[in-house]
């Protein structure tokens, strides 16, 4: 802390928003967060405003939104000018993208469910090397 009253240090900063301080400064790199401000000793110093920020940038993250995606949306909460249509169509556009995830890794699921049956039935207690799960990765 520091003598102005309700700054925080970065580490009260990273403690407050679930972060830790690299990320913090990677942040302020990219700009998704402002630079911070500076005691006379050169530490940073954030407002209660910057925990809400950064806040909402780690749940959006959590969401899986890319960088790209969080600047946006980072500007257009603030916007009383933009619709939110804007908003929804940001979620929407994220919502195939996962549910395209989804269905890719359900299909790795069945691959690797078949693998490990297969191992099961042929070769489980065999050496490790003559692993049909081995033979199954290495295919086309």
């Amino acid at each position: 802390m520091s003598s102005r009253s309700g700054a925080l240090s970065i580490g009260a900063l990273a403690k407050a928003a679930s972060v830790s301080t690299p990320t913090i400064r990677y942040y302020e790199e990219i700009g998704l967060l402002p630079k911070a401000g500076r005691s006379a000793s050169g530490q940073r110093l954030y407002e209660k405003a910057d925990v809400e920020r950064l806040t909402f940038i780690r749940r959006c993250r959590d969401f899986g939104f890319s960088i790209d995606q969080v600047r946006l949306l980072s500007s257009l909460s603030i916007s009383t000018d933009s619709d939110c249509a804007e908003v929804r169509d940001i979620a929407r556009l994220h919502l195939v993208e996962v549910r395209k995830r989804l269905e890719e890794l359900r299909g790795l699921e069945r691959s690797l469910d078949g693998f490990v049956e297969q191992c099961d039935a042929i070769c489980a207690g065999g050496p490790a090397c003559d692993c049909v799960v081995f033979k199954k990765i290495a295919e086309p």
